[in-house]
């Protein structure tokens, strides 16, 4: 039974995969004209289907929604008993239905016409009512269904769920969608965190940012970075640049050779040109250099190289930026 259950499941995998890989060859003048009518759609995108077709409608519209695209889900059946209301003129409105020819399909072409609306059917039936009612038909058919009885919607939902996740990409990019607009539309939880938050909400200031002359003592800087239980102190210049960092490496590495190391100059022994990060960059952005760059702190500067702030890759991981 182990066998033949772990040989079924890869099946039904091959089954499915076959369907969305049938459906390249039919991405053509048809596709192009559903973009095209999308994003000439004044109102907005309503997505209808019934049954686990209907679930995939509704994972659509959000997938529309969130990408810059005004979409809601239009339950099939519901649409005749008032929800019908929902659509206007100036919507497209997209059906997905294997069979295309439910009677509740029939009863709702007949009315989107007569409202006015464009209407897209991703469909496995070219013949069917939905594709005579429509203005473009994608043919999202399948050979069969990867369910053995070949009743149960399997590889024909894969099949929708791929077509609808090609226009959706096809939309984002045609209207030039961006990291900072997907912010925007989720502002809450880890995604939005990433994408939303910059240095400078994180970053540390004042007293918990040691900040030194190159002229100033090793010990001297010891005290200010144990002061603000950092790990490190940024190095300015006499101007207030940005000129070298000195850490607890640093530390380490000189006084095995150095017993002097104390009272000297900190601009003697700092690490020069340090890596350094913007106030107004993203914090996802700033968490990917301290991964590369292998460091624990990076001093955080303005647009004139000033040292305004320390960044710690605790305080990345306590906002929530992984």
């Amino acid at each position: 039974m182990k066998i033949n259950t772990l040989k079924r499941a890869r099946e039904v995998l091959d089954i499915e995969a076959e369907a969305i890989k049938a459906l390249k060859p039919r991405i053509k003048k048809d596709f192009l004209r559903a973009v095209e009518i999308i994003l000439k759609t004044k109102g907005r995108v309503v997505v209808s289907g019934m049954g686990k077709t209907g679930i995939i409608a509704q994972k659509f519209s959000a997938t529309l929604a969130s990408t810059g695209t005004p979409s809601l889900f239009l339950h099939t059946a519901e649409a005749i008993h008032g929800d019908l209301g929902k659509v206007t003129a100036t919507d497209t409105v997209i059906i997905l239905s294997n069979s295309g020819s439910t009677e509740e399909m029939k009863n709702l072409l007949p009315l989107l016409k007569k409202i006015g609306s464009k209407i897209i059917a991703l469909t496995g039936s070219l013949k069917s009512v939905l594709a005579k009612y429509s203005d473009v038909v994608l043919d999202v058919s399948v050979k069969k269904e990867a369910c053995p009885l070949g009743l149960a919607p399997t590889a024909s939902t894969t099949a929708a769920l791929a077509m609808a996740d090609a226009l959706a990409v096809c939309l984002l990019e045609c209207k030039g969608f961006k990291e900072k607009d997907f912010a925007f539309y989720h502002p809450g939880g880890t995604l939005g965190r990433r994408l939303l938050l910059k240095v400078e909400d994180i970053m540390r200031r004042g007293s918990a940012n040691p900040v030194v002359r190159d002229t100033a003592r090793v010990s001297q800087v010891l005290c200010k970075i144990t002061g603000a239980r950092a790990g490190s102190a940024a190095v300015v210049d006499a101007k207030g640049r940005l000129a070298g960092i000195f850490t607890d490496g640093d530390l380490r590495r000189h006084l095995e050779t150095d017993p002097d190391l104390t009272r000297k100059k900190v601009g003697e022994v700092m690490t020069k040109n340090p890596t350094a990060v913007r106030k107004d960059m993203l914090a996802a952005e700033a968490m990917r250099i301290l991964q590369d760059k292998k460091i624990d702190e990076v001093p955080v500067v303005d647009s004139a190289k000033r040292p305004v702030g320390l960044l710690d890759v605790q305080d990345l991981l306590k906002a929530g930026v992984v």
